[in-house]
């Protein structure tokens, strides 16, 4: 039996969509777009990929803000 990891499927989507043309886009499918990448984010964020996007960004913004100062 074949499974299919949901964050996987909701990323093939998303990609789908943002391929499309911007000006072809009404209100409601970025909409959706938008609730589609908030979706993929709230899967992804337990796992460990994104436990180390997290730390990735985290690190960059102290980068920066040390940076300036």
């Amino acid at each position: 039996m074949m499974t299919i990891n949901v964050a996987v499927l909701l990323a093939v989507v998303v990609v789908m969509r943002l391929r499309r043309r911007t000006q072809a886009r009404s209100r409601v499918e970025e909409r959706n777009t938008a609730l589609l990448v908030l979706a993929l984010g709230i899967l992804i964020a337990p796992t460990p990929l994104g436990r180390g996007i997290f730390n990735g960004i985290g690190q960059l913004v102290r980068g920066v803000s040390q940076a300036g100062s």
